[in-house]
């Protein structure tokens, strides 16, 4: 009898244990809202345009709290500006119309709320706040992702995992869609240098050639995805 009871008493902890386990791997923790905007730059203005939105917004609900990115390689767009607007977000009738002038300075531009990491947490990943000054020779890879039917789950966990053995990323961070553009999700990673990012392809295209990387993982759950390359202008 007492054997019987201690084997149960073992068999709960061991399924309490690695339930616990499997849903702290789960978790992922998006308190924090933030504005997204993708911005290219009307023809001849792409210096007067990140001027203007290097500047930061007195009117925004967390001034100061943003990163500006450069397009290098991949994508349309010349920026991307990212607002942590805090836990919560509010739109109203009035908008809030760019300064006059400003509105011509892009060619086009798309908004999309998502959620996200904590800001201590995001600035951290990527560098910015006290450390900014030392990571200005920081690489950046946005991607942007849509699930194919039936794969979000899928597709949030690949995306999510921790990073390969012979990725040399020093940060990341993962947002997701909540209004706005037609993806489900974006990621955010931060090299030091562009030769960490370098090495990091070079070890990626290797485990790639020999069939087992997350190259082939995602996508076998995603329906579409878009890769560019940028370098930090602010802060």
């Amino acid at each position: 009898m007492k054997s019987s009871r201690a084997f149960f008493v073992v068999l709960f902890l061991f399924l309490f244990v690695s339930g616990a386990q499997h849903a702290s791997a789960q978790s992922i923790e998006r308190t924090d809202v933030y504005h997204v905007e993708f911005l290219k730059a009307a023809l001849g203005k792409a210096g007067t345009l990140a001027d203007f939105l290097k500047t930061p917004n007195p009117k925004s609900a967390m001034p100061g709290h943003f990163i500006l990115l450069r397009h290098q390689e991949g994508e349309d767009w010349d920026y991307v500006l990212i607002q942590h607007l805090g836990t919560k977000a509010t739109i109203e009738a009035a908008g809030n119309p760019p300064p006059p002038g400003a509105r011509d300075l892009v060619s086009w531009h798309g908004d999309t709320y998502v959620n996200g990491p904590s800001w201590p947490a995001f600035v951290k990943a990527l560098g910015i706040g006290d450390n900014a000054a030392k990571t200005s020779g920081s690489v950046y890879v946005v991607s942007v992702f849509r699930a194919a039917p039936g794969h979000r789950e899928e597709l949030e966990k690949t995306l999510s995992a921790a990073p390969a053995a012979g990725d040399t990323a020093s940060g990341a961070v993962f947002l997701t869609h909540l209004e706005g553009a037609p993806w489900a999700f974006l990621t955010i990673t931060r090299y030091n240098s562009w030769q960490d990012f370098g090495t990091s392809e070079a070890n990626g295209i290797s485990d790639s050639n020999k069939g087992n990387s997350g190259w082939f993982t995602m996508r076998e759950h995603a329906s579409y995805h878009a890769d560019t390359i940028a370098d930090r202008i602010a802060p």
